[in-house]
């Protein structure tokens, strides 16, 4: 293994061009996102929808709810969050449902911004 050393002033200017660049590419995104293909985690459904965990458990559990799970924790799609409310599977309103997909943008948003200051 070849270690290769330079100095900090260059290192951190480096760093100050890739994060430049990362800002670039965030910035010019096309923003057209289906927001019905948008991931959102169980504590987000929960909280907006006003639905409990148990309730959430049980759609999974009885394989009414498609889900994924990654690092231990669920997430489900806003498209798959809109079918059950259509189908009056959970009990909440489409003012809830527009509270999940404005404050997951938002959250998104905070989570995309942070990652490029760094």
């Amino acid at each position: 293994m070849d270690v290769i050393t330079i100095e900090s002033q260059a290192y951190k200017e480096l760093v100050a061009k890739i994060n430049t660049i990362a800002k670039f590419v965030v910035t010019h995104q096309p923003e057209e996102k289906n927001p019905d293909d948008e991931w959102v985690d169980s504590y987000e459904v929960c909280t907006f929808l006003k639905i409990s965990e148990r309730t959430l458990q049980r759609l999974r559990s009885g394989g009414i709810i498609s889900y994924s799970v990654l690092s231990g924790r669920s997430y489900y799609t806003i498209g798959e969050i809109k079918r059950l409310l259509g189908e009056k599977r959970i009990r909440s309103n489409e003012e809830c449902l527009q509270d999940l997909i404005n404050n997951h943008k938002l959250y998104a948003e905070q989570r995309r911004n942070t990652k490029t200051d760094k």
